[in-house]
């Protein structure tokens, strides 16, 4: 969809990336760069999460109880941090942001709490921030990207080693991959090295994003039966379309019935 068919209302050239804000049909969006969407908000129900792939990405709450800590890498528009804030009243929630025009961004055109002592937002360099988090995240929502695609520093084996060590017990790695990257073979590969194939996919309903969940130590491993059962009283809580989640990731990982793991 070309930026030219909408009207823009912001834009500003910042130190990273040119920062836009446009809106079309009663939705505002967010362009770093390029015409390339990287948030989204309908103006009559701004706490929605109106982009596909930000809904699957919640879909790691069929495998935990909602977190207690949650931090994300990549603010843009603050879509996922305004989901969990307003839905989870008992979560702390950190959003790392390389960008400050991006923050300003989300505060000034997109609703972005200003409450610190439950969001937090930091101005860092993801990576950085992760190797030195102190206190462990439950759920770690990677969704960077630059101009031409996905963050090549948040593509490593440094960083998603970081990634693994940092979480809780029982944590849980969410990514946002563009299905079209080149390197995307790779970078699946080295999920599944680092946490030893505890990785489940999960392609968003334009098939552009795919989004990974990758599991530390301690999940249990529930039969898709229970999934399923879990998934409509998800769907009646969070108003998201949990049953598909569990019907797309039978699809794309057909393991063994009574496992979800290889």
């Amino acid at each position: 969809m070309s930026l030219f068919s909408r009207f823009r209302i912001h834009r500003q050239v910042a130190t990273y990336t040119s920062v836009e804000v446009s809106e079309k049909n009663g939705v505002r969006y967010l362009h770093l760069g390029s015409d390339t969407i990287q948030s989204a908000m309908r103006l009559s129900r701004p706490n929605d999460l109106e982009l596909s792939y930000t809904r699957c990405m919640m879909a790691f709450l069929l495998f935990v109880p909602p977190p207690a800590r949650v931090v994300m890498i990549g603010l843009g528009g603050g879509s996922l941090a305004r989901f969990i804030y307003q839905r989870m009243p008992g979560t702390l929630i950190t959003a790392v942001e390389i960008n400050p025009q991006v923050i300003a961004a989300a505060r000034q055109f997109f609703e972005l709490p200003d409450d610190p002592g439950r969001l937090e937002v930091v101005v860092s360099d993801g990576h950085e921030y992760v190797r030195g988090v102190a206190a462990c995240p439950d759920a770690l929502m990677v969704d960077g990207f630059g101009i031409d695609g996905g963050a090549p520093e948040l593509a490593t084996t440094a960083f998603y080693t970081d990634c693994a060590s940092a979480l809780s017990e029982n944590g849980v790695l969410v990514t946002n991959l563009f299905t079209r990257e080149k390197e995307l073979d790779g970078h699946l590969h080295l999920l599944d090295r680092i946490f030893e194939r505890r990785v489940l996919r999960l392609r968003d309903e334009q098939r552009g994003n795919l989004i990974t969940l990758a599991f530390v130590r301690g999940q249990e491993e529930p039969p898709w039966k229970t999934l399923r059962h879990r998934a409509k009283l998800l769907a009646e809580a969070y108003g998201l379309e949990f049953p598909a989640f569990v019907d797309e990731l039978k699809l794309m990982n057909p393991h063994d019935s009574r496992r979800l793991f290889i």
